[in-house]
């Protein structure tokens, strides 16, 4: 029989005291100048005397120009050596083995950190407000990320490190790397499945060639990405395959990415088994138990109980249980499970708990999910400055102080660092951050207590990437044989876009969904129509300035009814 207080002999020679990891959560504790101050020497002096066998680090860079959030460590050279010995020891005094995970955010470079434009395998933008449409990597620079790993690595280890994760999973660079939604490159980094792997393999083994044989190198890797067309489990079981044969000492598996951000606990549905072991991830772990080899495996999120942990290290579905939010509430999460103190872990699902009928809508789900983790990582910081954590901070004062630290800019839309934008690229992103974020929820939460309003209706268009059913508020001028809307920006609207891929829509008339085949009509009179929409000719002018002063590049769309 296995336990979770056994230790844990790793490839490289070196041997975990227990079988309980603190994963990785990203602190954002940094420096200005991106080293490691007391405020982390503080946090980790409290995980290192809270018995955990293993204690993963936050995102550490390799590229100060490319952050993942403000306050990143980033390591490039040996600059902050001190600080990160000191970093070290202050973990490993009570006993656990300290591993730094290092790592690119690629396209998920955050704009209010990073000062140049993202770089990724392939020039394609995330589907999330406020991230620039990255540039696409060269052959020479990323021969040189491979070499920044390296560096990154070597300097771990001087400072008394005893291994590096390599961030593979959550849709950062290396995951990118794997996913042929971001990766469409046809030279020697991309194409098919094991030229995407070229990448994350040449990492591991340039980490490997730098430093020592007793150093540890380990990955997170997604088991997938939960889009549709991303990296999938099979691809993911291959890497696997590739990987266990690269000297590899942990594979630590997770899943999802910040489009689909299956690691935040809103995971895909999971069947009944999943549910009752509590982990995300542990069905997908036992199905690589082979091809992982020698390599142990460990997997984290959703592990609440001491009898879920238990079975599943005793099963050998995996051989290291993470533990990553219940961490930042209970320090000595680990010590309290070993010495019996408890039997299950607190780690609250945090909710402005808005009325159920907002909940459905995406932007109120995105920020109810970076809240959860805003919430969390403000327990890191009363840790970091010396004080217990707050188990009955509120959302709302959560909510005030993400607005304090990152400002009115973490809500603006798509934008770029390089470049100005044209004022008609900047007008439609001003257009869509209100209807996003003012518009749509007004027009539904009239919709769903019984107004109806023809100036202010809904359009449901198919999702050119998704194939899925999507719905936004829209003015519609109705007549016997169908409607005219305006798409005030042309294509760059995404539901104008929607409609030159699949032409099929459904308009709202009143309380019936109306059918209908629409047509962008570039030609026709987009001021007079404009006049049209007012509900009251009295107020023809006043809409049709309205809309001039939205708009950047108009045009109208007609809709055929066919039902």
């Amino acid at each position: 029989m296995t336990a979770l207080s056994d230790p844990l002999a790793l490839p490289c020679g070196q041997v975990l005291p227990n079988r309980l990891m603190k994963a990785a959560l990203s602190e954002g504790l940094g420096s200005a100048e991106f080293g490691p101050d007391e405020r982390l020497e503080r946090l980790y002096r409290r995980w290192g005397a809270g018995g955990f066998g293993l204690i993963v680090t936050g995102n550490v860079m390799v590229d100060h120009t490319q952050l993942g959030e403000p306050g990143n460590v980033v390591v490039e050279d040996e600059r902050h050596l001190g600080a990160l010995h000191r970093w070290a020891e202050t973990a490993k005094a009570g006993g656990a083995r300290i591993w730094m995970q290092i790592n690119h955010p690629g396209r998920q470079a955050n704009p209010l950190a990073s000062k140049a434009q993202p770089v990724a395998p392939s020039a394609i933008a995330l589907d999330i407000p406020g991230l620039p449409k990255p540039r696409e990597l060269t052959d020479s620079e990323i021969t040189d990320l491979v070499r920044r790993y390296a560096t990154t690595a070597r300097v771990a280890e001087a400072a008394g490190f005893d291994g590096v994760q390599i961030h593979g999973a959550h849709g950062y660079l290396v995951s990118q790397f794997l996913s042929p939604l971001a990766n469409q490159r046809t030279d020697r980094w991309g194409g098919d499945a094991q030229r995407r792997a070229r990448f994350v393999l040449e990492v591991v083994r340039a980490i490997r060639a730098e430093v020592a044989d007793t150093f540890a190198v380990a990955i997170k890797l997604n088991s997938a990405d939960f889009q549709r067309g991303g990296f999938s489990e099979d691809e993911s079981r291959a890497v696997i395959s590739l990987l266990a044969a690269e000297r590899l000492d942990l594979i630590e598996i997770s899943g999802g990415s910040y489009e689909s951000p299956a690691m935040m606990g809103r995971p895909v549905a999971r069947a009944a088994s999943t549910v009752a072991r509590e982990a995300y991830f542990l069905e997908y772990a036992q199905s690589v138990r082979t091809l992982a080899g020698s390599v142990p495996l460990a997997v984290t999120g959703g592990f609440r109980t001491r009898s879920a942990m238990d079975a599943a290290v005793d099963s050998h579905e995996c051989d290291v249980v993470g533990l990553g939010r219940p961490s930042t509430l209970t320090p000595g999460a680990a010590n309290d499970l070993l010495r019996g103190d408890t039997s299950r872990l607190h780690s609250p699902q945090i909710s402005l708990r808005l009325p159920a009928a907002l909940m459905t809508m995406a932007s109120i789900k995105a920020v109810e999910g970076a809240l959860d983790l805003q919430w969390h990582t403000d327990q890191l910081h009363r840790l970091g400055a010396g004080d217990d954590p707050d188990p009955g901070r509120t959302p709302w004062f959560t909510a005030a102080t993400m607005l304090k630290r990152n400002g009115f800019d973490a809500f603006r839309s798509r934008r770029s660092s390089t470049a100005k934008k044209d004022p008609a690229q900047r007008k439609f992103e001003i257009e869509r951050a209100v209807g996003r974020y003012l518009g749509n929820p007004v027009v539904r939460g009239l919709s769903r207590i019984g107004i109806r309003t023809t100036f202010a209706t809904e359009l449901e268009t198919t999702g050119r990437k998704s194939g899925q059913a999507r719905v936004v508020p829209v003015s519609v001028a109705f007549d016997d044989t169908g409607a005219w809307v305006i798409s005030q920006h042309g294509t760059r609207s995404g539901w104008a876009a929607n409609i030159g891929a699949e032409p099929k829509v459904r308009v709202r008339q009143g309380n019936r969904w109306r059918t209908g085949v629409a047509e962008l009509r570039p030609g026709d009179d987009v001021v007079a129509r404009a006049r049209s929409f007012a509900p009251n000719p009295v107020f023809a002018g006043l809409t049709a300035a309205t809309f001039r002063t939205l708009a950047s590049d108009p045009v109208s769309v007609r809709i055929t009814f066919t039902d």
